[in-house]
């Protein structure tokens, strides 16, 4: 029961086969039992969970039929939800309880999910493998030994492992594809603009979208067809009618034009993991898409050009912790310098600190130009380069990772770290939607193919990863890990 998909789910608690507290209850008892060993989780809300799940059964035994009622969810905890510790996998929120929830939480609560509890993070979503994180290192289920993939890796290998149906995550660089890659899941970045950043705490603002990590891509069409649409309170949230995503799936591919960057297909990508994505292309091919490789000239630049503007931004967004306000508050400050400096100092991790460092640095007096608007600039092109290709073509596929997920600690080099991003920073910079779907195996460990489409082509890219799933069973894999088995 607790790898089947929401849809499975939903269906099961309609028909009375089980109810939502059996099913909550059952979640609960899985994340004890195996969180211990992932660290997915870092706040369980088992109270809560079994109140929202009896609500739940009362509210189906009244007639009422929404999908989503009564279905677990994890939310990352980047989102604030009031009342609930969120920490953003920092010492600096370590207590904080938000007067408020997200919008994503908001209106997945409006639609009758169970909040489970919150997960795992790299430090103020700063990462690419979970290892940044205050509470610990989480987990890859398939292999404790690596990491999940980050920065929403706990909601990932929760996911994965069966601790949930379905998760929120964030993604500013590729932090909701590049685990859902890793942990063999479905992971769904939609349009900048597309999902309000509401009570989502700030990283790098311009780049910053909420999704979804689910076991298929029906499900994020579900999770989306709740999460998206206009949120007067964030200016970035835009004014469009929401597709019904799940309605959009069965579309046929014939006729389909698939892009594949050659970019994608250089050197340092794994040969497992470009012997699968090819074979992933050809069953696109054989479903009646034609496959047409594409040029993304400025597609090298995006990594550099990323780690100015994110940086900038971050140190920009993390200038609010000063331990006056709320957050973290060093002991004893002397003064005024002295608290700002200990509480900052003893409260961010270094990677946050690095990244403040630089983005302080980029926007300084004398560099602004240099740095930050020649970035800008950069970007341009990159968002050019994509609107050039959507000219010829509907969406654009490849892999989502250079290869598969990593031992923990085999990139202690920073620059190392940032260059795991390299296949997904792009569509943030772009501000388009994309998903990583499992597509195949590398040494027991999974890896996922991007689908990238035009802007606020949502029900497009979702269609073509479900048609995609149609003819596999890669999504349908569980964790065979000999040791998360032991528990």
């Amino acid at each position: 029961m607790l790898h089947l998909s929401v849809s499975e789910l939903s269906a099961e608690l309609s028909r009375g086969a089980v109810s939502s507290v059996e099913l909550t209850r059952a979640c609960l008892e899985r994340i004890e039992r195996l969180n211990p060993v992932l660290n997915a989780f870092v706040t369980v809300c088992t109270a809560s969970a079994l109140e929202q799940a009896g609500q739940a059964d009362l509210a189906r035994a009244k007639g009422d039929t929404r999908p989503l009622l009564g279905i677990p969810v994890a939310h990352k905890d980047i989102f604030c939800t009031k009342g609930v510790r969120t920490t953003c996998g920092s010492r600096m929120l370590r207590d904080f309880l938000p007067p408020y929830d997200a919008w994503v939480v908001e209106r997945l609560h409006g639609a009758g999910a169970v909040m489970l509890g919150k997960t795992n993070m790299d430090e103020f979503a700063m990462g690419s493998s979970n290892e940044t994180s205050h509470f610990g290192v989480a987990a890859n289920p398939h292999d404790l030994g690596r990491v999940p993939g980050g920065s929403s890796g706990g909601s990932a290998a929760a996911v994965a492992a069966g601790l949930c149906p379905m998760a929120t995550g964030t993604d500013t660089g590729g932090s909701i594809r590049q685990p859902a890659s890793f942990c063999g899941v479905s992971g769904f970045k939609p349009s900048y603009g597309r999902v309000s950043r509401w009570g989502m705490i700030a990283f790098a603002s311009s780049l910053d979208q909420a999704g979804t990590l689910t076991r298929s891509a029906a499900d994020a069409a579900l999770m989306m067809r709740t999460m998206a649409g206009l949120d007067h309170r964030d200016s970035t949230s835009v004014d469009r009618p929401v597709d019904d995503y799940p309605n959009e799936l069965d579309k046929p591919l014939r006729g389909l034009r698939v892009g594949v960057p050659i970019v994608h297909f250089a050197k340092g990508l794994s040969a497992g993991v470009e012997q699968g994505i090819r074979a992933a292309l050809a069953q696109l091919e054989d479903a009646g898409a034609t496959l047409l490789e594409i040029d993304l000239p400025n597609n090298h630049l995006s990594v550099p050009a990323y780690y100015v503007i994110a940086p900038a931004e971050a140190s920009a967004n993390l200038a609010r912790y000063d331990g006056v306000r709320y957050g973290y508050r060093c002991a004893d400050p002397t003064d005024l310098d002295d608290l700002y400096t200990r509480t900052r100092s003893e409260g961010f991790g270094e990677e946050v600190k690095r990244r403040i460092l630089v983005g302080s640095y980029a926007l300084s007096a004398g560099y602004y130009d240099a740095y930050y608007r020649k970035a800008q600039r950069v970007r341009r092109l990159i968002r050019n380069d994509f609107a050039s290709a959507f000219e010829h073509v509907d969406v654009i596929a490849g892999p989502t990772s250079p290869h598969v997920a990593f031992a923990h600690g085999a990139k202690a080099d920073p620059v190392q770290m940032y260059l795991e991003d390299i296949f997904t920073i792009a569509v943030n910079l772009a501000g388009l939607p994309g998903i990583s779907i499992p597509a195949g195996m590398e040494n027991g460990l999974p890896f996922g193919l991007q689908i990238i489409g035009p802007d606020f082509a949502e029900a497009r890219v979702l269609n073509v990863a479900h048609q995609f799933q149609q003819m596999t069973d890669w999504h349908l894999r569980v964790p065979e890990s000999a040791a998360l088995e032991g528990h």
